[in-house]
């Protein structure tokens, strides 16, 4: 703690260090900071610096280093330095990595080149990584990693115990032994904290736990990362869909990265972006995906502007509609956009179902309605107040509540209707609801102005 009436110096971020390192031409302070640095810092560095200033900091990592940090970086930045490498140090980079991690890697690159680095490695490592290759990086077989430690039903405990002995060390976030019989087929688990207290003379059938489920290999990664959650897994087996054989296994590492990557696509999906969107990345890349999202949103403006135009008589003799118009389509959206949100997660947390939507969407109409007619009042009194007109107050007050009514529907409905097409709800979702709400918000006000005053 700092001596009262002194203040304690502030840290300055090793950006900032790095930055004034490279300035001044000390890359030798660079270079050992960053190779004593743990991989996932590197890797926010490289995230962090701007696209010559990466190249630069990349060159300083030595190469024992490249993999861990490859593991750990942006899936754009990483291909950007893969695709530099030859075959040969490929292999030099990913010596040591995980199989997971390492096939994480590999997908990234060209098929040629893919094809050189597994025939130039041994074949217990190529076999492996043909284990996990075909199976897509969002499903369990993608998420997996074949180091586990099997055991048999008819072991002793003594003889489980000699055997881990054995091993220099046992993989990362072992938890539990996986029960297999002579065809590899899973039977059950063994947890470790057993092994330890059991009667040496106990056998594995005795203690292992057989009321678990193997996870399908493929069975999608925010599936796998909700059964993590309910059951509080640090690890789980995974086996073929057909056979049930033991593939590799899961553990919570990599589901962490899912949920952490899932939050990040939902995030970028509403603007358009995918999940690995570099915020340094250079113009002629960043502008093109975006240009495709604005596209996308000009066009619905202009869906929207067509409803208006069809008013135009209306708005030409009543100058308060063009003033009030955007009040009931912003409200509308704000709604819309609450229930969406609420829906997108409850999907991608599994808990929407056929059983439940109706209760939600009652909810959702209950609520939109209570708000309706209190936020309608409230602006009914300022429309009357300021243009003198009781007319004017109703008439906004109605398609108020009309269109808040329409986004809490729109909003429950539309993300089932978008899933049911294959398309994701959080990336298109909130585009086609905006439409809706501003299409609905102007003709219904409009639409209300003219029957009123025409």
């Amino acid at each position: 703690m700092a001596a009262q009436g002194v203040e304690a110096p502030v840290k300055r971020p090793q950006i900032d260090i790095l930055n004034d390192a490279l300035n001044s031409g000390t890359f030798v302070q660079v270079r050992r900071m960053l190779n004593s640095l743990p991989a996932a810092e590197v890797a926010d560095l490289l995230e962090s610096s701007p696209p010559h200033k990466r190249q630069i900091l990349w060159q300083l990592i030595d190469l024992e280093h490249e993999g861990e940090v490859l593991q750990e970086i942006n899936t754009d930045i990483g291909g950007e330095f893969l695709r530099e490498m030859d075959a040969e140090e490929l292999i030099a980079v990913t010596e040591g990595l995980e199989t997971d991690d390492l096939v994480d890697i590999l997908q990234q690159l060209p098929e040629e080149v893919l094809n050189e680095v597994l025939q130039s490695m041994d074949s217990q490592d190529r076999q492996r990584l043909e284990l996990i290759l075909p199976y897509d990086e969002d499903t369990a077989g993608g998420l997996m990693n074949t180091d586990t430690i099997t055991v048999r039903p008819s072991h002793t405990m003594e003889l489980v115990l000699r055997y881990l002995r054995r091993h220099e060390e046992i993989p990362p976030f072992t938890d539990t032994l996986i029960v297999v019989n002579r065809k590899d087929e899973f039977l059950g688990l063994l947890p470790i904290r057993h092994v330890l207290v059991s009667d040496p003379s106990m056998t594995v059938r005795e203690i292992m736990q057989t009321d678990c489920q193997a996870i399908p290999a493929s069975m999608a990664d925010s599936e796998v990362a909700s059964l993590f959650e309910r059951d509080d897994l640090i690890s789980a087996p995974v086996v073929d869909d057909q056979t049930n054989k033991l593939l590799g296994r899961i553990t919570i590492d990599d589901v962490v990265d899912v949920i952490i990557e899932d939050a990040d696509h939902s995030l970028m999906s509403m603007a358009g972006l995918g999940e690995d969107e570099d915020t340094f990345s250079r113009v002629y890349r960043a502008a093109p995906r975006r240009a495709i999202w604005l596209g996308i949103n000009l066009l619905t403006a202009f869906i929207a502007a067509a409803a208006i135009n069809v008013f135009e008589e209306t708005i030409e003799q009543i100058v308060a509609l063009a003033i009030l118009m955007p009040v009931v389509a912003s409200m509308g959206g704000v709604a819309g956009s609450q229930t969406l949100t609420i829906m997108v997660r409850a999907m991608a947390l599994g808990q929407i179902s056929r059983s439940n939507i109706h209760w939600l969407l009652n909810r959702e109409l209950a609520v939109a309605a209570l708000n309706a007619i209190l936020w309608a009042a409230v602006v009914a009194v300022v429309a009357v107040a300021w243009f003198d007109d009781t007319r004017i107050g109703t008439v906004i007050a109605m398609a108020m509540v009309i269109n808040l009514l329409t986004a809490a529907m729109a909003g429950v409905l539309l993300p089932l209707l978008l899933k049911s097409m294959k398309i994701d709800p959080a990336l298109a979702g909130s585009v086609v609801l905006t439409t809706i709400t501003d299409v609905v918000g102007f003709v219904s006000f409009l639409g209300l102005a003219t029957y009123f005053y025409l």
